[in-house]
């Protein structure tokens, strides 16, 4: 490994509408996509690409709690509609190595509302479709 080793643990903050999740959230998968175009055309003799539109999409596995201002209750009004949800590394600030990364006007589609089983701690999986990505890094 080279000795300027950036690595570190995972301790990302989650802010969903502008509530701090972090202290429910286990995981955090934040994907960046753009769609491909086919453009290949006669002639040619491997295919082509073009991108088109951003396609992203945000999971986060939850501890599924009730109470006020908790996961629920902060999830529950967004289903079918469009939010903000921001991602860092971690609670330093904003920076080139700390970048606040954010999907604006994406949609929430399914809260599952209960995952319960004997002697476990529900815990839940949500995915975030589309919206604007921006890395803020300062």
């Amino acid at each position: 490994m080279p000795a300027s080793n950036s690595v570190y643990l995972s301790n990302p903050v989650v802010t969903v509408n502008s509530v701090a999740l972090t202290g429910f959230c286990t995981a955090a998968t934040l994907n960046r996509t753009n769609t491909a175009a086919d453009t290949t055309v006669f002639g040619m003799t491997a295919r082509v690409y073009q991108g088109t539109l951003e396609d992203n999409e945000l999971t986060l596995s939850l501890y599924l709690t009730y109470a006020a201002s908790e996961t629920y209750a902060t999830l529950a009004a967004l289903v079918g509609t469009q939010t903000t949800v921001k991602l860092k590394p971690t609670s330093a600030a904003n920076s080139a190595t700390n970048p606040e990364f954010s999907l604006t006007n994406c949609y929430l589609e399914t809260l599952p509302v209960m995952n319960a089983a004997l002697g476990e701690i529900q815990s839940i999986d949500i995915t975030f479709k589309g919206g604007t990505y921006a890395a803020a890094v300062v």
